[in-house]
């Protein structure tokens, strides 16, 4: 029999994602929450809620005892544990046996083979998996570091032995960045699992990422449900995922599912875990770690199987056997994965922080074959804080095949509506326009060989050019059309003419032989080969308009601002003007606003808190060195000089908060 109340010992989505199947279980929940998320999602949701501490997660998520009290003073049975903070810690699946509470993971062994980065090596070497050339051992210190890293050559990887979600994770292509990627990973290490140790393996060139999704029970069974393919990545965290892998073959499937199995068994795996891969250009596979927990992107294994993952945890974790042998499963069409993070795609994916004044996901549901699903831990008016990851939701979508999926994706992000705070959909969307993605070339190398100078917006290219200029004229059209029936005049017939400029920024394009009316548009656009005819879908005050060509529907979220209208549409963000030619010519004699010069000042990119001003007053410093570490949503950002210079005042201490552009360092 399954339990009456379990305990989700985490927050945000992974939180809300618990307490939904729970619900559907008939099991009570119990919230836990920290001052900052005293309002979240996940408190409202629960059946009950218990403060456990301070916002920083030191002080409250990270804190075991205030989980078994939480368990006690509830009489939660069991607990589940979600990602990050507390999953993979052995000393909570301890305390918890301790305190006669079920913890819904594996076993304590599993979590101490297998949830160490160190030890999951040597256990993988033993059981004749293949795995990444490395040293395997705790490193001492960065001369250690460094002298392991000469011996197995450059480029390597810095990893946190407790680590996860790209956590206390470096990559060093030189040695002059091993001392600064060995102090940044035991900081984030330490502050994000409460353990320093790190340690050094070789960086595969051209790698993906591909992991393994098993599930075993207490009497021993173990099946795989197939692959995820989590090549694209930023920084070493996931951005998108799919399943299953455009690039693995069946027998490629095949050996890496066995082994994953294999080692699983080996450890007496009884839970929800992965086994995560690094494949290279020859489709050879290498065991990374195991993860002992659920994943971030557990959603598009259980889109592409229709198995609930948190469920089996569940049952499993009651002592019920798997209900399914690995002939049982089945995979079924495409699914993606896109996270939407509160972080600014234009400024480098500097984190955001701030209330979501606007929070307007598409519709979740199944429509034409498509299936759209949205986990969040968020809502409209509520608050994105600084303390924890900057995760807004995931969007996912499932189609018969690859280019459904991604069609279904793209659409959706272009109907999803955030506000209040920068967010990377524009990005999301940019990608999944992008050739090589959608010919499945990936690698973890992806984000930064397609955008080596960051993300700038997607080009305006000859196909949404057009369909740019139809929302922007509709929409010009629209409100000119109101215009004139408010005014009272007696001509409020719909426009028609032969003058119209549309200004896209740095394209301008004329408009002649205009006809507007009922919601149709007809034109000649200068560049265009054929007339525009389009219909045009959009009330004023309305945060989405649509055009309607050739039986497709493309949607661009729109917004007034200064100067004319905001269209945003496949990752292109444009400001849109519509004037008559004489309008026009004016306007482009207008001077244009230069920014203020700020480059003598070293400004916060991100609000964060100061770990350590490197520099000193009067000190000369050289382009590339350190000056300042600003942490934001647990990770640590070092700032950088972008010039030679001296350092002339000095306006911030270590532990300051700083907001977007306050300035850190001034120079002479």
């Amino acid at each position: 029999m399954v339990f009456q109340k379990i305990l989700i010992a985490n927050r945000g989505e992974i939180a809300c994602r618990v307490i939904r199947t729970a619900r559907r279980m008939g099991i009570r929940t119990v919230a836990v929450h920290s001052d900052a998320d005293a309002r979240a999602l996940h408190v409202r949701m629960a059946d009950e809620a218990v403060g456990i501490g301070a916002a920083p997660a030191a002080q409250s998520y990270l804190v075991i005892e205030k989980i078994v009290e939480a368990c006690k003073a509830t009489g939660a049975e069991a607990v589940h544990p979600g990602y990050g903070f507390l999953s993979e810690r052995t000393a909570f699946a301890d305390a918890l046996a301790e305190a006669g509470v079920v913890f819904i993971g594996p076993n304590a062994r599993a979590i101490s083979a297998m949830g160490d980065k160190i030890e999951s090596k040597k256990l993988a070497a033993a059981a004749m998996v293949s795995t990444v050339p490395g040293y395997v051992g705790e490193i001492e210190d960065a001369t250690h570091a460094r002298r392991i890293a000469a011996e197995i050559g450059y480029p390597v990887m810095v990893k946190a032995s407790a680590g996860g979600g790209g956590k206390g994770l470096r990559i060093v292509h030189e040695e002059k960045d091993i001392a600064q990627a060995v102090q940044s990973s035991q900081n984030e290490a330490r502050a994000s699992f409460g353990d320093d140790r790190l340690f050094v393996e070789k960086f595969v060139t051209e790698p993906r990422h591909i992991e393994i999704q098993v599930i075993g029970d207490k009497h021993g069974n173990v099946v795989h449900l197939g692959e995820r393919e989590c090549s694209i990545q930023r920084r070493h965290q996931k951005v998108i995922e799919e399943a299953p892998s455009p690039f693995l073959d069946e027998a490629t499937r095949a050996a890496m599912g066995a082994q994953a199995v294999a080692l699983a068994k080996a450890v007496g795996y009884d839970s929800a875990g992965t086994v995560e891969f690094i494949v290279d250009k020859d489709r050879r596979f290498y065991f990374l770690e195991m993860n002992t927990r659920l994943q971030v992107e557990h959603p598009v294994t259980e889109l592409i199987t229709g198995l609930d993952l948190v469920e089996l945890m569940i049952r499993t974790a009651a002592g019920e056997v798997l209900p399914i042998r690995q002939k049982d499963v089945r995979l079924s069409g495409w699914a993606l994965e896109s996270r939407i993070y509160a972080e600014d795609p234009y400024r480098g994916f500097l984190p955001s922080i701030g209330r979501l004044v606007r929070y307007r996901p598409p519709p979740e549901g199944a429509l034409a074959g498509i299936r759209l699903r949205n986990d969040t831990g968020v809502y409209e008016g509520g608050e994105i804080s600084m303390f924890y990851d900057p995760m807004i939701a995931k969007l996912c979508t499932h189609g018969p095949a690859r280019a459904d999926a991604i069609d279904a994706m793209a659409n959706a992000l272009d109907e999803f509506r955030i506000e209040g705070i920068e967010h990377n959909i524009p990005f999301l969307a940019a990608i999944m326009k992008n050739a090589r993605f959608r010919e499945g070339r990936l690698s973890t190398g992806f984000i930064a060989e397609e955008y080596p100078d960051g993300f700038h917006g997607a080009p305006l290219d000859t196909r949404a050019r057009p369909l740019f200029a139809a929302a922007a004229l509709g929409a010009h059209l629209t409100l000119e059309s109101r215009g004139q029936r408010i005014s009272g005049q007696m001509n409020g017939s719909p426009p028609i003419g032969d003058g119209f400029v549309i200004a896209l920024e740095d394209d301008s394009i004329a408009a002649s032989h205009v006809r507007f009316g009922d919601g149709r548009l007809e034109a000649e656009l200068s560049g265009e080969n054929a007339p525009l005819s389009a219909e045009i879908d959009w009330a004023p005050g309305r945060p989405i308009l649509r055009v309607r060509t050739n039986g497709s529907a493309t949607s661009f979220k729109i917004a007034r601002a200064t100067g004319g209208l905001r269209l945003e549409h496949g990752g292109v963000r444009r400001l849109a003007s519509v004037r008559r030619p004489e309008a026009a010519a004016l306007a482009r004699a207008m001077p244009a606003k230069l920014p203020p010069d700020t480059s003598k000042l070293l400004l916060c990119p991100m609000p964060g808190l100061v770990v350590s001003v490197n520099v000193a007053i009067g000190q000369e410093v050289k382009t590339g060195e350190p000056l300042a570490v600003v942490e934001a949503m647990k990770m640590e950002n070092v700032l950088i000089a972008e010039r030679d210079g001296v350092v002339k005042a000095i306006n911030t201490k270590q532990g300051d908060s700083l907001s977007v552009d306050d300035v850190i360092l001034e120079f002479v």
